[in-house]
């Protein structure tokens, strides 16, 4: 059976973090750079081999001190990491939906996760393009990648989670 690339629509996605600050509330970021691919050897995505690179210097949090703060080596270190990846190990199908499964890079670490998939369907746009779009959700360990700064807290507790929520709206375009 014919391999079937699918590559990212850039403008069509975004993908977001969540962190907790001072253990009351959420603070949203997003990487504005980023670029995905999705290589498909049968008419779904079971066992699809997904690739994805970010721009560590991408990061938007809406506060310019804390992007910079993001940025510096007390967080990503971006001058020395510029770039996140993922490359996956299995994509398997669960219901509807999917697991998938890889190596997470950040910092120069490189840890195992899991990630959940919901597969949102596939259209055509009105130029003839056929695409897919999914629906991607986790939670990781930010100090499993050496992103361990942190502050503690005079009534307890710190400043920063170690928990990350990542959530991502993707849109695939099938290559002819």
């Amino acid at each position: 059976m014919a391999t079937t690339k699918w590559t990212l629509d850039p403008t069509h996605s975004e993908l977001q973090f969540k962190v907790k600050h001072l253990m009351i509330t959420t603070v949203t970021g997003s990487l504005s750079i980023f670029n995905a691919s999705l290589t498909t050897e049968s008419d779904d995505f079971e066992n699809a081999s997904v690739s994805f690179e970010a721009e560590t210097n991408s990061i938007e949090t809406g506060n310019t001190d804390r992007d910079n703060h993001l940025k510096s080596g007390d967080f990503f270190d971006a001058e020395t990491f510029p770039k996140i990846s993922f490359e996956s190990t299995s994509l398997t199908k669960d219901g509807d939906d999917y697991k998938l499964e890889g190596s997470l890079t950040v910092k120069g670490n490189t840890k195992p996760v899991k990630l959940n998939v919901e597969f949102g369907g596939i259209a055509t746009d009105p130029w003839g393009n056929t695409k897919a779009g999914f629906t991607l959700s986790g939670k990781i360990n930010r100090a499993e990648f050496g992103l361990t700064w942190n502050a503690a807290l005079e009534t307890g507790g710190v400043m920063v989670s170690e928990d990350v929520k990542i959530a991502g709206e993707l849109q695939f375009v099938k290559q002819a």
